[in-house]
């Protein structure tokens, strides 16, 4: 076992590093910052003189280098708009993104099992139907089509809901509703696929033998069993939650670690973008390096493979 975690842990190095080298080569790609710090009336000489002092005048591979020495220190350099350290300014918007990524998971997995407790104790086809064709519709909706949809109706027209910023409970609502539905379809389909399987086994038929009603058998025998493929693939899912917020943080204007990075690739401020990206790939590989000790602990079989 202590072979298997080591691996695992080896090869969340190499992912981390991976996604580091290849935010390092991309930002450069987006051209020189020296040209948006300076002032239009500044000379060449002073282009020359910023451009050494954050070190950009070096060959490519050296600047690689240096900075990867620093990162596995923990030091992403300093912004270079706000001269202050870039973890420190991404850990500042941590929260804000925490705060939208878990009412987002409570959001999706509550109607998932809202809808398919429903979905199974009704005996009306077109209600599974219609359930099953709005959630699928959801997901064929990009986030920020959807997003910009409810702001056009609940914040222009209704006025009910504040369209952008963070604050109240009234702020979260139309981001978690936004990024929490995206994923409603796939949590549907797998509850209700588990609860289908969990109906043919014998304990349910002696549930119901002895004279248990349908609702009692559902909720007392069969949901407990139904909810873990369920909560496990949610549980993956909140990885992917915390990157995936980039897209509604920026049509919500909320103020998290994906709209930071956002305005950091317009200011071409290096430092911040990769300490960004470098948090959220940490964040989604640690999620899935403790699933895969989990599941290499309850099946050996995995620790083979």
């Amino acid at each position: 076992m202590a072979g298997f975690i080591l691996k695992r842990l080896l090869q969340s190095v190499l992912t981390i590093a991976g996604v580091i080298t290849a935010a390092f080569f991309l930002t450069r790609l987006a051209g020189d910052p020296s040209i948006l710090l300076l002032p239009p009336e500044a000379t060449p000489e002073d282009a020359a003189r910023l451009r050494a002092a954050l070190g950009l005048d070096q060959p490519l591979i050296v600047q690689y280098f240096v900075f990867m020495g620093k990162a596995f220190m923990g030091d992403f350099g300093m912004s270079l708009r706000q001269a202050i350290p870039a973890m420190d300014l991404v850990l500042e918007r941590v929260p804000a993104t925490l705060e939208l990524a878990l009412s987002s998971f409570v959001v999706g997995i509550g109607l998932a099992f809202i809808l398919g407790i429903l979905m199974r104790m009704t005996r009306l086809n077109w209600v599974r139907d219609l359930i099953t064709w709005i959630a699928l519709g959801r997901q064929a909706i990009p986030i920020f089509s959807f997003g910009l949809v409810l702001i056009l109706i609940f914040s222009i027209q209704l006025k009910w809901l504040p369209s952008y910023g963070r604050g109240t409970f009234s702020h979260l609502i139309l981001p978690a509703v936004t990024l929490g539905t995206y994923e409603l379809a796939l949590y549907l389909r797998l509850f209700n696929a588990s609860l289908a399987a969990e109906q043919r086994n014998d304990y349910v038929r002696t549930a119901f033998a002895k004279g248990q009603g349908r609702i009692q058998v559902l909720l007392k025998h069969m949901l407990p069993n139904a909810l873990l493929p369920l909560v496990t693939v949610a549980g993956i899912n909140l990885g992917m939650l915390l990157g995936g917020t980039v897209v509604t943080e920026t049509v919500f204007s909320w103020p998290g670690v994906g709209r930071l990075i956002v305005q950091s690739v317009s200011q071409r401020d290096f430092p911040v973008i990769i300490a960004g990206v470098f948090l959220i790939s940490l964040v989604f590989v640690v999620i899935n390096l403790i699933v895969d000790i989990l599941y290499g602990f309850l099946d050996p079989r995995v620790r083979l493979a």
